[in-house]
């Protein structure tokens, strides 16, 4: 190797390569000069193709581990070399699971043509020094994890006709330099980062025929520019932040076999001589731009056509193209276009597409399109993959012949007005995996022709009206992943053929139906599913013990059935379990410990059953929000928010002995148990009577006080002849307690064991005082003492109001609403008569207030201020809750109320 060249390497490298492979460089020339004297420069190639090599740190392959002295370097794999002079003009590594980043010394591979490292996991940046390849063709970096700005002085390579730099991570501009690579034919920088606007600059690339810069943030307009690309046959420009309008020239060119633009902001409509000057388009894509205008007629001239992609847009009502004349045809995209008008005609297009026999998919969904599905479309391509014609205003019955598509993968018709039964010709469908007749008002039965659909992977058939059984055959569906029945009609037991299939999922939903009779053992099959929903039937017989096989069940929700028995312990299993549904059942027993120790169970409702015994208090139970356990009127303990009676101490458990001692024992230990509490009951009592009665005098004024005997005498010792009343902290008797005069009177009676007891009692004496200086109501008594057996004894004791409530007697003035509930009276006197729904008490009250105050609120404020509360409490009170006032909503308006007025 000469030293002028040695010195011009050494320089185009960096130093510590240089310092690094100086011995490698001495050997490498001695070997190649010894093996053959012809060689001369191709030394460098050499060199630069082992800094290749050293560059790459993953070769799983073993391709580059190959690259020695063994074999000339024109044998190495993925190298090629030309004839004449042996020096590297091709390096081809696709696909070869290559990782590491791409050495600068390529760069000195100054006969190289091709560069292909497509499909691999290079890193880093692009090497600026690759712009010395003046004689490079093709350059494909796509398909890596290249990073960085896409280097300027690519542009110096002004002989290559393809550059690929798609699916990497490149960010940045494009650069407008590369608007000079006067014979570039094909530049493909889709699916990467990159921002800014095209460069008006890509309008001298007179010989691109192929332009793809889909998924990435590219703005602003498409430079008109680009419509003087005359040789252009595929421009994609899918998924940026493109805007404004589509330059018209882009539509002259008829050279176009491609134009994707969808998922941009563009505006405007399309030209109606659309399909005349795109005579040679294929595939044509302006998804939710959205644009305006109609569907233009001319498309159906473009008879190449094979994909209209117009779904997401504006359009005007109706689809008038005759879509016969696109032999081609094979998938038409019109989902969410805003198409339908509602008429009976609104779908007379589908019988012109029945020319199309090349069709595969056709989506016409959520456009709101009217009338009935025609005959026709049975007769369509028996090549239609999918049809999905969901959440229109279809009305009619299932096309009877529908059975003729054998090529369907998907059938979804979900939320349309289809009437009448299923048809058994859907049975035909062999090749079907999602079939949906969900939210329609379809009858009659489940056909059992279903089960042929061996492939079937989703059914859904909620929300109609199917009655009869749910048919066994479906458990011949043996990869069903999904299966939604809820919402029928539909009576008699679940098959165990069908809750056995081991393949389903994803969810299991037979709820808000009539099925009766016990849940299969076969559902310990389900060891994979994630939902299981047989809420609202008549289901009966105890859970099956086989459900703890579900160990993969996050939801499991049996309410509103009649299961009966405890809770099996098997469901230990259900670790995953996060939703627990049980309520409103004939379940019995103690609440199992664990299900405390489900770590991802964030809802719980064991409530309407009849359990028993103490509440755990850990894990999901300490949260009172996630837990529902009402109506279980036998359980205790629990943490406080629950509000439960204090379980009873158990007493422990003793050795069985023999009967002698069996018997003698608790008899002794009985009488002397008397005896002791006997003691024991007189000292408590003589203690407590010395002691003052507590009472709450100051609230009720020191009314007379009544002792417990002869409160008991007046109400025959408390009988259930004398109830009148029952409440959530006390009891209501009436009762004689003067002889004399005969005057009945009632006694308040509070439940000791509950914990808001004495609350209860303080609130009460507060509102009978009040109602008492009201001349409202007339306190007899009250009583704070020791019961016979040493208990506390709270009592109230009244005068009786026959055949009234004690509410009635507080507000007398007839709780006016004639008919209506609160809300709508409230609403109706909202406008014009806001005081009349207001208590007349407390607006006296208020005038009062105004004439004491040194700032009295008028008249007009005060209503105003009235009116504004009602508002809010109207608001609050909408019968749907969807419809209702936040809190948060109300708190703000409440405050802003109060300083407003106050």
């Amino acid at each position: 190797m000469g030293l002028r060249r040695l010195q011009s390497f050494v320089s185009s490298v960096p130093i510590l390569w240089c310092l690094s492979m100086l011995l490698l460089l001495y050997q490498a020339s001695q070997k190649t000069a010894s093996a053959s004297p012809r060689l001369g420069g191709n030394a460098t190639d050499h060199l630069a193709l082992l800094y290749f090599k050293a560059q790459i740190t993953h070769d799983p392959m073993l391709i580059t581990s190959l690259w020695n002295d063994s074999l000339h370097f024109c044998q190495w794999k993925g190298v090629l070399c030309g004839r004449r002079h042996l020096r590297v003009t091709g390096l081809n590594l696709q696909s070869s699971n290559l990782a590491g980043s791409i050495s600068p010394a390529i760069g000195n591979l100054s006969f190289l043509r091709i560069v292909n490292l497509t499909n691999n996991s290079f890193q880093g940046e692009i090497p600026h020094e690759m712009g010395r390849l003046f004689r490079l063709r093709v350059l494909d970096l796509g398909i890596n994890l290249l990073e960085g700005q896409i280097p300027v002085n690519l542009s110096h390579c002004s002989n290559v006709r393809f550059l690929g730099l798609h699916q990497n991570k490149f960010v940045g501009n494009l650069p407008k330099e590369l608007g000079s690579l006067s014979q570039l034919e094909a530049l493909n920088i889709g699916s990467n980062n990159l921002t800014g606007v095209i460069p008006a600059s890509f309008g001298n690339l007179s010989s691109l025929e192929l332009l793809s810069a889909r998924e990435n943030m590219l703005e602003g307009n498409i430079p008109g520019s680009l419509g003087g690309l005359k040789s252009l046959v595929v421009l994609r420009l899918t998924t940026n932040q493109l805007s404004g309008m589509i330059p018209p020239s882009m539509y002259n060119l008829s050279s176009l076999d491609v134009f994707l633009a969808s998922f941009n902001q563009f505006q405007g409509s399309l030209p109606q001589t659309l399909g005349l000057t795109l005579p040679n388009i294929r595939k044509l894509g302006f998804s939710v731009y959205p644009l305006s205008g109609s569907i233009p007629r001319s498309i159906a001239n473009a008879s190449r056509l094979e994909i209209l992609a117009l779904q997401g847009n504006k359009f005007s009502p109706g689809v008038a193209v005759a879509f016969g004349n696109l032999k081609n045809l094979s998938r038409l995209f019109l989902t969410a276009s805003g198409l339908g008008t509602g008429d009976v005609n609104d779908l007379n297009f589908i019988s012109t597409l029945v020319n199309c026999s090349k069709l595969v998919g056709l989506y016409i969904d959520n456009n709101g399109f009217g009338g009935v599905l025609p005959n026709s479309i049975a007769n369509l391509s028996t090549q239609l993959k999918h049809l999905v014609v969901c959440q229109n205003k279809i009305t009619g019955n299932i096309p009877a012949n529908i059975g003729n598509l054998v090529s369907l993968n998907i059938l979804n018709m979900f939320a349309n007005k289809l009437t009448g039964s299923i048809p058994a010709s859907i049975g035909k469908l062999h090749k079907l995996q999602l079939l949906s007749f969900s939210a329609n008002k379809l009858s009659g039965e489940i056909p059992s022709s279903i089960g042929n659909l061996t492939l079937l992977k989703q059914l859904w058939l909620r929300g109609n009206n199917l009655q009869g059984n749910i048919p066994s055959s479906l458990g011949n569906c043996k990869g069903l992943l999904l299966l939604i029945l809820e919402n029928n009609n539909l009576t008699g037991s679940i098959p165990r053929e069908v809750i056995g299939i081991p393949s389903l999922s994803i969810s299991l939903n037979f709820s808000q139906n009539s099925l009766t009779g016990p849940v299969p053992l076969e559902v310990s099959n389900l060891r994979n599913l994630g939902i299981l929903d047989l809420s609202h039937n008549k289901l009966s017989g105890e859970i099956p013990t086989t459900l703890g096989s579900c160990i993969s069940l996050q939801y499991l929700s049996l309410h509103n059935n009649s299961f009966g028995g405890a809770i099996p312990q098997s469901l230990e299993s259900l670790r995953a379990i996060a939703v627990l549904d049980i309520a409103h059942n004939n379940l019995s027993g103690v609440i199992p410990e664990f299900l405390g120790n489900f770590l991802v169970l964030r809802n719980l409702d064991l409530s309407f059953n009849d359990f028993e015994g103490d509440v755990p208090v850990h894990g999901v139970f300490k949260n009172a929000s996630a837990v529902s356990i009402s109506r279980n009127n036998k359980l205790c303990g629990g943490i406080p928010a629950f509000k439960l009676p204090a379980c009873p101490l158990d007493e422990p458990r003793k050795k069985k002995m023999s009967l002698g001692p069996a018997l003698i024992i608790p008899i002794a230990c009985g009488i002397s148990g008397i005896i002791l509490a006997s003691i024991i009951l007189i000292l408590c009592l003589v203690t407590k009577m010395r002691k003052q009665p507590f009472v709450a005098s100051s609230l009720m004024d020191s009314p007379r006080k009544t002792s417990y005997g002869k409160l008991l005498k007046a109400t025959n010792g408390f009988s259930s002849a004398n109830l009148i009343g029952t409440g959530r902290f006390g009891s209501v008797y009436k009762g004689i307690l003067h002889p004399s005069d005969q005057k009945a009177i009632a006694v308040k009676v509070l439940h000791q064991q509950s914990r808001e007891a004495i609350k209860s009692f303080m609130d009460e004496c507060r509102a009978l005082r009040n109602a008492r200086h009201r001349n409202l109501v007339k306190i007899v008594s009250v009583c704070a003492s020791i019961d016979f057996q040493g208990n506390e004894f709270k009592a109230i004791v009244y005068e009786l109001m026959e055949n009234r409530s004690l509410e009635s007697w507080l507000h007398p003035v007839f709780p006016p609403t004639d008919g209506l509930n609160l809300h709508k009276l409230a609403k109706m006197a909202l406008s014009e008569n806001v005081t009349e729904i207001v208590d007349q008490k407390q607006l006296e009250e208020e005038k009062g207030k105004r004439t004491n105050s040194r700032t009295p609120m008028t008249i007009e404020k005060n209503h105003e201020c009235l009116f504004r509360i009602l508002r809010i409490g109207i608001a609050c009170s909408e019968e749907s809750p969807r419809d209702r006032m936040t809190i948060v909503d109300a708190s703000r308006e409440l405050f802003l109320i109060k300083t407003s007025y106050l």
